[in-house]
């Protein structure tokens, strides 16, 4: 008797086929909304400070009389942090390393930090020291890290960030990678060209393959007893000429930003009691001055909660307010949405933008800043202006927006640019949100930064809209579509 003929669905290869489907499928969806850790996206408590206990810190570089000026304050404050440190330093920190394209000579941020805290462990052999960072510094794991390993050595905690417990902003990638590419590591020896600089060592393959799950400890933080730093600025050197933001905070406050270090900590495998213990912070620790002049309320935000306070610092400003953003990466709808809102309300939306032209040497084609602000434009709305700043080798690496009210006003700053991968609790982010009176100390100096960059006043910032944007081929606002589609991009 004739054999009967299967039908398509009931062949082997049909269901071998579709459970593999199922399960990739599977894969991919958990760890794209799968829970966070404890302690990440975190909102911290409110804290009142004195104005004397909040300072911003920028870095600039721009021109004068035809000469490049470097007018940079953060990392010196940085180094006196770790200098007069007496009893806990905690680091978290994203690029440590020196690796640069050898075309001109870069300030030794990264091998001056280190050296810095290696001194003062010495100085100090009861200090505590916790150094967070990100597997980028060994181009993941394919060698070491020649600024942080001296630090383990002499006893430091060193804290690599175990990224596999974050959510998968490239969906598809993501997926095939931790069914089967990432079982097989990274360590070994290189062989391939180390996507950071010439001069870094060579890397493996499945480095590579690592990295293109896009995504990281993007934070900037130090921590010592006597103050906070929370900063745009990484400590290294190819970013040594960057333009850069920062705020100093000291008393209480600086408990929440050690509570939010300990929850990175505890999920990549670091040891807890490398931290101070409680006690010891509130012993450690010096209350807020309450000295004459504004109070300053401030709290620590994290991941997606910076976007939740940057969108309704925006939709609470009326008509006659001002918004104020310098930014790196501008790309997330909410935040583009609420930009929109805003003028339509009769704010006044003031826009400085970096012009995405280079990154560490190597030429850009402006995405995503150039279609964004495109698209903001065209929009001919008389409350939306939009300037460049305009760079030459360095970028415009400043992250955060001044809301500024008729009386009072927020401030959100930190390492959080305005794209999904960064707001959308994929990356590790965090910032700092700052309310007080237009009187303060705070407010004056933000206003004063912003409109000395706008203004142009002491040298060239900032370009008008059409310097860089007059020329926007169609191709790289298609480009910037399919990128943001299959996500295969660092914003």
């Amino acid at each position: 008797m004739e054999k009967q003929k299967k039908k398509w669905y009931q062949k082997k290869h049909w269901w071998i086929g579709g459970a593999v489907i199922l399960i990739l499928s599977g894969i991919m969806l958990y760890h794209r909304v799968k829970p966070l850790p404890p302690g990440i996206s975190h909102e911290g408590d409110t804290f009142t400070l004195s104005d004397k206990d909040v300072e911003f810190l920028y870095d600039l570089t721009y021109d004068q009389h035809g000469k490049e000026v470097y007018d940079q304050s953060i990392f010196d404050e940085v180094y006196k942090t770790i200098e007069e440190a007496d009893d806990f330093l905690v680091l978290d920190l994203f690029l440590v390393n020196g690796y640069t394209d050898g075309k001109r000579s870069y300030p030794k941020i990264s091998e001056t930090l280190s050296r810095k805290i290696q001194e003062q462990m010495k100085k100090k052999p009861d200090l505590k020291v916790v150094f967070i960072t990100d597997q980028v510094n060994t181009t993941y794991r394919s060698h070491i890290a020649r600024q942080i390993d001296p630090l383990e050595d002499l006893g430091a905690e060193v804290i690599y960030t175990d990224l596999n417990r974050l959510r998968d902003p490239n969906l598809i990638y993501s997926g095939i990678w931790r069914a089967a590419l990432g079982w097989f590591g990274q360590e070994g020896k290189g062989w391939l060209p180390n996507p950071m600089a010439k001069s870094a060592p060579d890397v493996t393959a499945r480095s590579y393959l690592k990295l293109l799950n896009i995504k990281a400890n993007h934070r900037k933080i130090v921590i010592s007893e006597d103050e906070g730093l929370v900063l745009s600025a990484n400590p290294h050197d190819a970013s040594g000429f960057h333009s850069n933001i920062g705020f100093k905070v000291k008393g209480d406050i600086l408990k929440d930003m050690v509570k939010a270090e300990r929850a990175v900590a505890a999920f990549s495998g670091g040891s807890e009691k490398a931290f101070p213990t409680d006690r010891e912070l509130s012993e450690w620790i010096k209350p807020a001055g309450k000295g004459q002049g504004e109070s300053v309320n401030a709290r620590i935000l994290t991941e997606s909660k910076v976007q939740d306070h940057v969108v309704t610092a925006m939709d609470n400003a009326q008509k006659g307010d001002e918004i104020w953003i310098g930014m790196f990466y501008l790309a997330d709808r909410d935040i583009i949405d609420a930009i929109e809102d805003a003028a339509d309300r009769g704010v006044d939306v003031r826009l400085i933008l970096d012009p995405n032209q280079n990154a560490f040497g190597q030429e850009k084609i402006g995405l995503p800043n150039l279609p964004i602000a495109s698209e903001l434009h065209n929009l001919n709305h008389e409350h939306i202006t939009i300037r460049w700043y305009d760079t030459n080798k360095e970028q415009f690496h400043t992250k955060f927006i001044y809301v500024k009210g008729k009386k009072e006003s927020t401030i959100i700053g930190g390492s959080t640019n305005y794209t999904s991968r960064n707001l959308d609790d994929y990356n590790l982010e965090e910032a700092i949100e700052l309310a007080s009176s237009n009187n303060s100390n705070l407010v004056t100096s933000v206003d004063q930064y912003f409109k000395r960059i706008w203004e142009n006043k002491d040298g060239t910032y900032t370009v008008a809209y059409k310097e860089y944007q007059d020329k926007l081929p169609a191709f790289k606002y298609i480009m910037y579509i399919l990128q943001k589609i299959f996500q295969v991009t660092t914003y």
